[in-house]
């Protein structure tokens, strides 16, 4: 089936893209407002960008014709956080996405613990595996969404989840993470997990000499 994305509207494109494009990790945000009310929101437009600068990206959408609390928090502020959402969260993250009006404390809602950052102003989410403190790189307005690079300055990472504390390593099972799936309220968390080393030209070349690399191709096992 071929689908020319022009052709659709709206929702049939977001409901294309979000049902093909998955999973995708969730970025539980905790921004600010001027008056310092904190709001609390799940996205799942969001990725790493870069190790090196540490990047991230998240796109947010409108809520109706204005900006959502979150992309307008981050815009006038220029930081925020990111935290993981874990399996045990999943009801709170559920709550942090209702539509509340706009001033409502959505961690409060949700029953959520905030701690303090160390190199920004605004909290994370203390019972997450891992978050992220985060500083706007650049925010850009691409029609009605604002997509938002921001350098990770620092990062909070729960100790059952270190795996090797001289040699940053981690847990990714121990974590135990949400990832959004398709409409309508469709998530997954890793059952399975497997390790296939990079190649290198030399074990590719030897692959393809010893008449192994069809096989190779079909099991990606050396």
């Amino acid at each position: 089936m071929f689908i020319d994305l022009n052709d659709l509207a709206g929702p049939a494109r977001y409901k294309l893209l979000t049902a093909a494009i998955v999973p995708r990790p969730i970025a539980w945000i905790v921004s600010r407002d001027a008056a310092g009310t904190t709001n609390v929101a799940p996205f799942s437009f969001f990725n790493l960008m870069s190790g090196d600068p540490p990047l991230i990206c998240v796109g947010i959408g409108v809520r109706g014709d204005a900006p959502k609390d979150t992309a307008r928090n981050i815009a006038e502020r220029g930081e925020f956080t990111v935290s993981l959402v874990s399996a045990p969260q999943a009801g709170r993250m559920n709550v942090t996405a209702v539509d509340f009006p706009a001033g409502v404390d959505e961690s409060r809602e949700a029953r959520l613990e905030l701690s303090p950052s160390r190199r920004i102003e605004v909290p994370w989410v203390a019972q997450s595996p891992v978050a992220f403190e985060c500083r706007v790189h650049e925010l850009m307005r691409i029609d009605r969404r604002s997509l938002i690079v921001a350098q990770v300055a620092a990062m909070h990472v729960r100790d059952d989840v270190v795996a090797d504390r001289e040699h940053l390593y981690l847990n990714g099972p121990a974590m135990d993470l949400l990832a959004r799936l398709h409409n309508p309220g469709w998530y997954c968390r890793p059952q399975a997990d497997f390790q296939m080393p990079q190649l290198t030209l030399a074990q590719w070349e030897a692959l393809k000499q010893s008449g192994e690399a069809e096989r190779y191709l079909e099991q990606g096992k050396i």
